[in-house]
């Protein structure tokens, strides 16, 4: 498997990743597919994109993790192909997103993560994030209520 920073061309496989992750549901606050063109923009290279990683293997795009300035913090968020979680894809792209994020500047990480999104706490508490906050009132778009637990890594 090869980690690399995500350039412009990823953000097709990049956006079909996520869509598919989206479609099935559960495990992102995302409800509503994202264009590559949205992708790229809100991941790859726009102005609040700090860091874009993915995980390629057998010449496909396997995972990303992106870290990006939203509302005032640098958040990441991590994405791996359905059937592939749970097997180290998401820990090697951390690997080169905390050099980069170090690199950066950045003291620290935030995650936002969806109380019912047990793979992704799990997931998160094993690169070591710590539980910043709790809001058990969070709610999707289409007014579900699942709560998000907010964890930080200090850098």
């Amino acid at each position: 498997m090869l980690i690399r920073a995500a350039v412009s061309a990823d953000a097709p496989a990049m956006a079909c990743l996520l869509n598919q992750i989206i479609a099935i549901g559960g495990t992102t606050a995302h409800q509503h597919p994202k264009s590559a063109e949205v992708v790229c923009a809100d991941y790859v290279d726009g102005p609040d994109c700090i860091t874009c990683v993915v995980a390629i293997d057998n010449d496909a795009l396997i995972g990303w993790q992106a870290i990006g300035w939203w509302q005032g913090d640098a958040h990441i968020g991590t994405f791996v192909q359905p059937g592939v979680q749970a097997r180290g894809v998401g820990v090697q792209m951390f690997a080169l997103t905390f050099t980069i994020a170090r690199q950066a500047g950045l003291r620290d990480i935030h995650a936002a993560i969806r109380a019912d999104n047990q793979p992704g706490l799990a997931y998160y508490a094993r690169i070591c994030f710590v539980d910043d906050s709790i809001d058990p009132g969070f709610a999707l778009n289409d007014g579900r209520v699942v709560g998000r637990v907010n964890r930080r890594l200090t850098l």
